[in-house]
């Protein structure tokens, strides 16, 4: 009869992984969980790092919502930036990449140059328009080609936002754009043979053909640009440090500042669980309409 325990073999492959999964498991518990845990609980202190924590309970998030304008503030320019950015990088990434996908001379030398500005350190794109937004700059020169008059781009309160966003959509729909690609490239050539001889044109392809069998591709792309431009920081935080007239205060700016100017760590605690929080219930919601529009080819 069959021992029952397991040969030493099995014991000796258990060991290896969980030694070798360890620093995985140890840089969740300690980087990851571990903060976590530690900042709902600092969430309902009052907390400026140098003395001790003092509770509060709900004293944070109550404040947030009823006695703090800034917090409004911010969660609405972040929302405007976000429910304009999207779409205008999901629609120019995806026209992108049609075109990219077309067969042409230097395909690989345009594909490099629209992706380029993806690679580029925000720091260093930061530097390069604030150059070009600058009075002073290229943009006004342009603009003053077709006689506009020279504007304030980041001084203005009407176009300090809109500027942050263009800067935006020039460093960051590269990544939606490469995989848009490799979605388009995954459409079978079938299909579009098919829907030819059935007299469909460009149009009808593209709507009837492409658009559902890359809809996976621009559900992911969607949830993840609003998943990352709630959390946008670096831009405000260069470009214009929320100026002018907290125009530009994003919510993960003003967090920065409540925690890390102001040192109201239970305070920007609470912030980043109430951001979690809308996160979460906007990922949900956009997960939840995806059997409405997204089609899935199941094989049978």
């Amino acid at each position: 009869m069959r021992s029952k325990r397991p040969s030493a073999l099995v014991l000796r492959e258990e060991k290896d992984f969980f030694l070798f999964s360890s620093p995985w498991w140890l840089g969740l518990v300690l980087f990851v969980i571990g903060p976590m845990i530690a900042s709902i609980v600092i969430s309902f202190t009052q907390w400026d790092i140098i003395t001790a924590p003092k509770w509060v309970g709900l004293r944070n998030y109550i404040r947030l919502f009823r006695d703090d304008p800034l917090f409004w503030k911010s969660l609405r320019v972040t929302a405007v930036y976000t429910f304009v950015l999207v779409p205008l990088q999901l629609v120019l990434s995806l026209l992108v990449s049609v075109l990219l996908n077309q067969r042409v001379r230097g395909l690989g030398l345009f594909r490099t140059l629209f992706y380029l500005p993806t690679v580029l350190p925000v720091v260093a794109s930061a530097l390069l328009w604030l150059w070009i937004l600058n009075p002073e700059g290229i943009l006004n020169f342009v603009v003053g080609l077709f006689g506009i008059p020279r504007q304030n781009w980041l001084t203005d309160e009407r176009l300090a936002l809109p500027s942050i966003m263009l800067m935006s959509l020039w460093g960051t729909f590269g990544t939606s754009m490469v995989i848009f690609l490799a979605g388009l490239q995954g459409v079978p050539e079938s299909l579009y043979d098919a829907a030819r001889i059935d007299g469909a044109n460009w149009w009808a392809r593209f709507r009837y053909v492409t658009l559902p069998m890359i809809s996976p591709v621009v559900f992911f792309n969607f949830l993840m640009g609003v998943i990352g431009t709630f959390q946008v920081f670096t831009q405000g935080y260069l470009l214009t440090d929320g100026r002018p007239n907290n125009s530009t205060l994003f919510y993960v700016l003003y967090l920065y500042r409540s925690g890390f100017e102001y040192l109201k760590m239970g305070y920007a605690s609470a912030m980043a669980w109430v951001l979690f929080a809308i996160i979460f219930v906007l990922t949900l919601l956009i997960l939840r309409s995806s059997s409405l529009w997204v089609y899935y080819e199941v094989n049978r």
